[in-house]
Formats: structure tokens, sequence, C-alpha cells
């Protein structure tokens, strides 16, 4: 693990954790590395969807941060308001000042947010990591969640540019060489 990484939180809000696949241990692993990560003075970074109606429209209390990872005071939180959570944020510009070359990526949704996310980091110049049982999401029509979750991780395992890749591992794995 490089020394110039940090903990992407993508869109671990109350509204998804109330309906999606396995949430309790989802949010516990999370939860998990968080603690980890601080720790080893790892730097968190939340993103929160955000949306003019529903349940993503700014300060309903199902568009908040889930209070079991709920940001500490000095952690940057920025909102967006599409999948890619580099658009229209300044999240380039935070990671850039704090010299951040690698990401640790998890949240929701795996084959939205944590997949546009993962993927445009590594064309912006990161190495992520992906947790592979730190990313969820719901049932859809033509799949189960667990086909969703486990797709991406395959799919997104090994995704590279000249300089840079997606690694998938466990939660337990990401610190361990720490």
């Amino acid at each position: 693990m490089k020394k110039n990484t940090a903990l992407l939180v993508v869109d671990v809000q109350a509204f998804m954790i109330e309906h999606a696949y396995q949430a309790n241990a989802f949010l516990s692993r999370i939860e998990k590395l968080i603690d980890q990560a601080r720790d080893l003075q790892i730097p968190v970074v939340y993103i929160r969807h955000t949306e003019e109606e529903g349940e993503f429209k700014i300060d309903t209390p199902t568009w908040q941060i889930h209070p079991a990872i709920a940001p500490l005071e000095n952690d940057p939180v920025f909102n967006k308001s599409a999948c890619d959570s580099f658009l229209g944020t300044p999240l380039q510009e935070e990671l850039q000042s704090k010299g951040i070359e690698q990401l640790i990526v998890v949240g929701f949704q795996s084959e939205y947010c944590i997949d546009t996310t993962s993927r445009r980091a590594v064309s912006l110049g990161y190495d992520v990591t992906l947790a592979s049982d730190c990313h969820s999401t719901f049932d859809s029509s033509v799949l189960k969640a667990e086909q969703i979750i486990a797709h991406h991780n395959q799919t997104l395992s090994g995704f590279r540019t000249p300089s840079n890749q997606i690694r998938v591992v466990s939660s337990d794995e990401i610190f361990r060489e720490a």
C-alpha cells in the first residue's frame, strides 16, 4: 500500500443502508476499514449522492451519511449528482492537494457509482483498490444484487491504463501490508 492513500466512501447514505443487499454486514466492514484508515492516518473522504427531489434531497434523513460511519469534523464531504464522484465536485483538487496517488473505494452502487468512480480514478492517474466485500447494490429486474456485485468485482479486477489499475481484494486484505 502506498503511503499517499485515501479511503473514498461513496454514497453510504441512510436510504442505501435501509434497502441494500446485506447492508448491515456491509456497513460493519466499512466501519472497520474507516477505523483502520484513521489508525494509519489515512484520509477518509466522503461522497454523498444528491438530487433535487426524493430520497437524496439535501437535508432529508435518507440523504444523510449513515451515522455508524459518519464523517469527523475535518473529513471532506462532497455532494455529487452523477455516478462519477469526480464530475462537478472538488474531489480531484482535494486528492491532489494531499498528494494522494492511491484510492481505496467502498460504497454504493456497484454497477453505477462504484464502477464509474473507480474507472475514472484510474483514468485520472490513481491506483484503485476496490474492497470486494464493501460495495453493494439492489436486485435488478435481470440480476440479483449478489450477481451484480460478483460481476463488477470480476469486471473491474485488472482494469488498467498503461500506468494505473484497479485491484480487487477483500476488506480483510487491504491494510494487511500496512
